[in-house]
């Protein structure tokens, strides 16, 4: 049974397309450029066949130190003609063959996908048994300032509410999926950040430059009323300002990892084989 399908990609397309014609000013994609790279340095291995999958820019390929780096673009725009090779592709379903690469990475790409189970399968089977998966995409807990004040607002002019912002994954969640793709030694963890702006509106530009507005499929199609986001801006003002004014802006960004099976990685104890029990190590460590 196919994934329904939640966002319209065309219109993701065509939003990023045009935020790369601007002046780039998307922050956040650097700041994930950066801790990968951190992420990197800390794995004490070498990497020569690396995979960036869907990121909307050359940002992540930039920092990978593997001879060989392929980038699956989701526009022509975002692929560029940058030093590095790539084709336009679906990051849903990757155009690259099995056991073909040693590391995967992709940033800021995988919660805009109606088939996030399927492509970690299919990133799975492009690495090579050892290969390294790792991925940033945005936590539940992204832009909930936003979220609460456009449903506030607009819940009081009209008794309901069409999704605004698009619904993120949580941590626990993310965990399962990598499990179930069938990736070994899964890891999740979130880094969040807080980011202010002058108000709702300097926010709203800002997502517009990243062009990470809405795309749901269920979204209203009519157009917003000013005085919609007027009611909005002023109830994020009063819930979500610091005493300077300012306004916070929550983006939680989720860090997942795990590698192809392969014998020789550490395995999970099986139940009842430890050699000690838990009361008799607790009465040791206390003396």
């Amino acid at each position: 049974m196919p994934a329904p399908r939640l966002f319209d990609r065309a219109l993701i397309a065509r939003r990023l397309d045009r935020a790369l014609a601007a002046v780039p000013q998307d922050f956040l994609l650097a700041r994930c450029a950066e801790e990968l790279a951190d992420r990197l340095s800390m794995v004490k291995r070498e990497f020569a066949d690396a995979l960036d999958v869907g990121t909307p820019g050359p940002q992540a390929a930039a920092v990978l130190q593997a001879p060989n780096v392929t980038r699956i673009a989701p526009t022509q725009a975002s692929l560029g003609a940058g030093r590095f090779a790539g084709l336009v592709g679906d990051p849903e379903r990757p155009p690259v063959g099995e056991a073909q690469f040693d590391l995967a990475v992709s940033l800021l790409a995988l919660h805009e996908i109606d088939d996030l189970p399927g492509a970690l399968i299919q990133i799975r089977r492009a690495l090579k048994p050892d290969g390294l998966l790792i991925a940033a995409l945005p936590g539940g807990d992204t832009l909930t300032e936003l979220r609460q004040s456009l449903l506030a607002a607009e819940s009081e002019m009209s008794g309901g509410a069409s999704p605004r912002v698009i619904p993120f994954a949580d941590a626990r969640a993310l965990g399962g999926l990598l499990q179930r793709a069938g990736f070994a030694l899964p890891v999740v963890d979130s880094d969040p950040l807080t980011v202010r702006y002058a108000d709702m509106f300097a926010l709203m530009r800002d997502l517009r430059a990243f062009g990470a507005t809405n795309a749901l499929n269920e979204r209203s199609r009519r157009f917003a009323r000013r005085d919609l986001f007027l009611r909005a801006a002023k109830h994020y003002a009063e819930n979500f300002a610091d005493s300077d004014g300012r306004i916070r802006a929550t983006f939680e960004i989720l860090w997942l990892s795990g590698w192809a099976p392969h014998p020789s990685q550490q395995k999970p104890l099986k139940p009842g084989s430890a050699k000690m029990r838990l009361e008799d190590a607790v009465k040791r460590n206390r003396g």
